[in-house]
């Protein structure tokens, strides 16, 4: 497993992930059109200078993503892995190589509170629960790593 940078090519395969049911059912992200991923991507993470972002791979093959972002004063983390890779230890040693180049602290992430799966991932890495923020009427768990 490896991070490397995001290449304009990845941009496909993690549309195609983002559109995967049961991915969405868990993060209760809803999909976004192709046109409208590709734009968020183009402007708000590769043309965003202060984001950081890491291609994850699995013996050559894409994984998915981890990012690290600036919002209202928050450095905020975020990953997605197509469901091949789930339960496999992928998120949790792309985690610890991406943990090690983003040097921000505090550093915020917030799972969907019915994700436990990534709840957990993150609490193992160090985050602790410092409440739940809302998004519409989503419900989502707000973890700090100091």
């Amino acid at each position: 497993m490896r991070l490397r940078d995001v290449e304009l090519a990845d941009l496909e395969t993690f549309w195609r992930q983002e559109q995967d049911e049961e991915a969405t059912r868990r993060s209760q992200f809803a999909p976004r059109e192709h046109d409208r991923f590709m734009d968020h991507w183009a402007t708000k993470v590769l043309g965003e200078p202060s984001v950081f972002v890491q291609a994850v791979t699995v013996d050559g093959e894409l994984a998915g993503s981890v990012v690290a972002w600036w919002q209202e004063g928050r450095r905020y983390l975020g990953y997605w892995l197509g469901r091949e890779f789930w339960g496999r230890g992928v998120g949790t040693r792309a985690l610890e190589l991406f943990l090690e180049r983003e040097k921000a602290r505090p550093l915020y992430a917030d799972p969907f509170i019915g994700n436990t799966a990534s709840v957990k991932l993150l609490e193992r890495h160090g985050f602790t629960r410092e409440g739940s923020v809302f998004y519409d009427q989503t419900e989502c768990v707000l973890l700090m790593l100091r």
